[in-house]
C-alpha cells in the first residue's frame, strides 16, 4: 500500500459517496471543509448525466456545502465535450434520451438536437446519445432505434447499470442501453467511467499530473477500474455499490479501500 501522501487534487464520485438518492453521507459538510482548509482542488466527476452542473452545485448548497461549477464534470458533460472533438457541432443533428444533464451541455456547445417525430430523411439524428432519464418512455426507445438503425452512430454517457439510492438500487443508463444494443444490434461507445476519458477531462480541469492524484469511488468497475485505466491512485469508500470482498476477483484493485467519507476525512488530516 502506497503512502497517503503527495496528493495534489482529487477526483470525487458523487452518487453513492457523498450522498444516495437525496441522503446526503454522514460527515458531507466537514469533508468539504476539510478539503477548502487544505487547499485541496477537487473535481466532482459523475456518472450521472440525469443533472446539470447548476443542478448539482444547487443540490449540495441543500446539503450545507459549497462548491463551483468549474469543479463539476458529468458524464453528460464529459460526452458533450468528446463529440464536440469529432463533429461539427452546428451541422450535427442529436437524439437525446436524457434529461437536462444530458441535453444542455449539446446545446451548450451548438449541436442541433432532434426530436420524437424526426426519424425520416433530412430529419434524422447523425448521433444518438442516451443518458440517464427519469422520464424514459418506449416512444424515445423507439426513436432511439429507428435512428441507430438508419445509421445514427450510438454514444453512451456511461453504462452504469444501477443507480444507488436511498430506496435501494434502481436502474441506471446501463438497463436503458442494454436495451437498445438488443433492439439494433449495435454496441453503443462510451464515455464515462470506466473509459478513462472522464478522468483525463478532470485532469486537465485540475493541471494536476495523475501520479499526484487520487481517485475517489464506490464502484470497482466504473470509479476504480477508470482511475486504474488513468493511471491515478484510488480509494473505495464502501457507502456505495462495491464490497471489499468483491477485490479478490479483480485482476485490478484500489489503492486504499476506507468505509466512507468520514474515514477520508481522518486520513487527510493524519
Amino acid at each position: 500500500m502506497q503512502a497517503f501522501s503527495d496528493i495534489s487534487g482529487l477526483i470525487i464520485d458523487m452518487d453513492g459517496v457523498l450522498w444516495h438518492g437525496d441522503q446526503a453521507q454522514a460527515g458531507l459538510s466537514e469533508f468539504f471543509q476539510t478539503l477548502r482548509d487544505l487547499r485541496l482542488p477537487f473535481v466532482l466527476a459523475t456518472n450521472n448525466a440525469s443533472l446539470s452542473a447548476e443542478q448539482y452545485v444547487a443540490k449540495l448548497a441543500k446539503m450545507r456545502v459549497r462548491v463551483e461549477l468549474g469543479e463539476i464534470l458529468t458524464s453528460g458533460m464529459a460526452t458533450a465535450l468528446y463529440l464536440a472533438e469529432r463533429y461539427q457541432p452546428e451541422t450535427t443533428r442529436v437524439f437525446v434520451i436524457g434529461g437536462v444533464g444530458a441535453r444542455q451541455p449539446l446545446l451548450d456547445l451548438g449541436f442541433i438536437l432532434t426530436g420524437l417525430d424526426d426519424i425520416e430523411g433530412d430529419r434524422r439524428a447523425h448521433l444518438v446519445v442516451s443518458g440517464l432519464d427519469k422520464d424514459l418512455s418506449w416512444d424515445k426507445l423507439c426513436t432511439a432505434a429507428l435512428n441507430i438503425q438508419a445509421g445514427a452512430h450510438f454514444y453512451g454517457t456511461n453504462g452504469d447499470v444501477t443507480l444507488p439510492s436511498e430506496r435501494g438500487f434502481l436502474p441506471g443508463n446501463g438497463a436503458t442501453l442494454a436495451a437498445l444494443s438488443a433492439a439494433t444490434g449495435v454496441t453503443p461507445t462510451l464515455i464515462g467511467k470506466p473509459e478513462p476519458i472522464i478522468y483525463q477531462q478532470a485532469l486537465a480541469l485540475l493541471g494536476v499530473e495523475p501520479e499526484r492524484v487520487i481517485a475517489i469511488g464506490d464502484r470497482l468497475d466504473t470509479d476504480i477500474l477508470g482511475a486504474v485505466r488513468a493511471g491515478t491512485r484510488s480509494v473505495l469508500v464502501l457507502s456505495g455499490i462495491s464490497k471489499e470482498s468483491d477485490i479478490a476477483s479483480l485482476d485490478y484493485a484500489p489503492t486504499w479501500v476506507m468505509q466512507d467519507i468520514q474515514a477520508l476525512t481522518r486520513a487527510l488530516l493524519i
